[in-house]
């Protein structure tokens, strides 16, 4: 065994409101390494070594606790070591969290020594037991998810910033008339101020030692999702033609707002992307809306037959999207877009164990999507528009004598390589014509 971490809570003020154990523990340890000394209770600890350069050097909080577990563990090849952290260990101190799971990996032994953590002296402050009021502890860094579906009360910590408190307040439909602020609990500044919910990301001066106290939630948080999923529930229980619809039923009416919603996209991509436009923006919505509720519907259906519900597609979205896209969320570079799609395929392909690059292509897709992709997943085309139109003459000559549905689909196919050659999108630049020819077709009409 490489060594032992003990990890020591140093309470959430002064040296008086530090354990005894802690104290002995940090007499009887050569190696003390201390998360940050921006904290009343650093002063515990004097002189030592602490990771502070790394909240300097780091771009996010999640690389800095990624960092100190690893420094940690290294440490211990010299020894034992003891690591210090504010308040308690245990309470949403994720540093500790990380560095358990490193140190069974590496097998080193970790020791923590329970302490008073901010959440004591709040009770204390608020005046209420936390077991009898079903206060639920939130962290304000991931608040809109961590409090998804939640009502009141909620103790929020980690509100060390405005745009923290801006997040929250953005959470919330309906936020309480007024809130209770608590600012560094237990020492010489400590400060408790009530603010009005409308107020709070202007009034109050975050700091890394800001919580907020919301005594009662009215309409949870993330509730119009709730309050859809349970509309959904409703009427698949009471609705005659809700109830007698299937998988197979509900088909045909995806497919229709999938082409309803395409139809107001198409609306709106003849104006520039940032143009407001109250009309084309509520159309585009409203149809959302209703692709959205099929999504839903089909949860609903599913989650009746024990398969999964709404939760289990978000939750499986969610982690999708990260592992495919580990430029952003590991240490894959990816500087433009084509790098970005081709990891993307390549990491599909080894997720579904395809053997074959054609694999996986829905057979359903409108014929001059599949035949786009069917191009793409091929390699694509290095070859210029001159090079691709070139093979278009073989079918186009073909159509000299009688025509017939290979020859044609020939035709299609080497259209489609022209596309892909030039960076168009075929089924756009087809709707595009048509939507056009139409227009011109109305016109010819109106002068009849």
């Amino acid at each position: 065994m490489a060594g032992r971490i003990t990890i020591a809570g140093l309470g959430p003020a002064g040296p008086e409101l530090t354990t005894p154990e802690t104290a002995d523990a940090l007499a009887s340890h050569d190696r003390v390494f201390l998360r940050t000394t921006i904290h009343p209770a650093a002063a515990v600890v004097e002189g030592a070594e602490s990771f502070d350069h790394l909240y300097d050097t780091l771009g996010t909080f999640a690389e800095v606790y990624e960092s100190i577990a690893d420094s940690l563990v290294e440490a211990t090849a010299s020894g034992d070591v003891l690591y210090a952290v504010p308040g308690s260990p245990l309470v949403l101190e994720r540093t500790v969290a990380i560095l358990r799971d490193r140190a069974t990996t590496a097998d080193v032994d970790v020791e923590i020594l329970p302490a008073m953590s901010f959440l004591d002296v709040a009770w204390s402050r608020l005046a209420i037991d936390p077991v009898e009021e079903a206060v639920r502890l939130i962290d304000g860094h991931m608040f809109a998810t961590a409090a998804a579906g939640q009502t009141g009360p909620l103790l929020v910590a980690h509100c060390h910033a405005k745009h923290v408190l801006s997040d929250i307040k953005l959470a919330i439909d309906e936020g309480p008339d007024e809130v209770i602020v608590l600012q560094r609990l237990g020492s010489p500044d400590e400060l408790i101020s009530t603010v009005s919910w409308a107020d709070l990301d202007r009034e109050v001066e975050a700091d890394h030692l800001t919580s907020i106290y919301i005594p009662r939630l009215d309409a949870p948080v993330a509730g119009e999702f709730v309050r859809f999923d349970e509309l959904v529930r409703t009427l698949r229980e009471q609705c005659p033609w809700d109830r007698k619809q299937t998988h197979a039923s509900l088909r045909r009416h995806l497919l229709e707002e999938a082409h309803e919603t395409i139809e107001a996209l198409d609306n709106r991509a003849q104006m520039p992307d940032d143009t407001l436009d109250p009309e084309a923006d509520a159309h585009l919505s409203e149809e959302l809306g209703d692709l959205l509720y099929q999504i839903f519907f089909h949860a609903r259906v599913a989650a009746e037959r024990g398969a999964f519900d709404i939760t289990d597609v978000v939750s499986g979205i969610h982690d999708k999207l990260v592992l495919r896209h580990p430029h952003v969320f590991a240490d894959v570079v990816a500087d433009d877009a084509d790098t970005v799609l081709a990891n993307w395929e390549q990491i599909k392909q080894s997720e579904k164990a395809r053997e074959s690059a054609m694999d996986g292509i829905p057979p359903s897709l409108p014929a001059l999507m599949l035949a786009l992709k069917i191009l793409k997943r091929a390699g694509g085309t290095t070859v210029s528009v001159r090079s691709a139109a070139e093979r278009f003459r073989e079918p186009l000559e073909a159509l000299a004598s009688p025509v017939s549905a290979e020859s044609f689909g020939a035709l299609l196919l080497a259209m489609v390589e022209i596309a892909l050659s030039a960076d168009i999108d075929p089924e756009a630049a087809l709707r595009g014509a048509a939507r056009s020819f139409e227009s011109d077709y109305r016109e010819a009409e109106g002068r009849l």
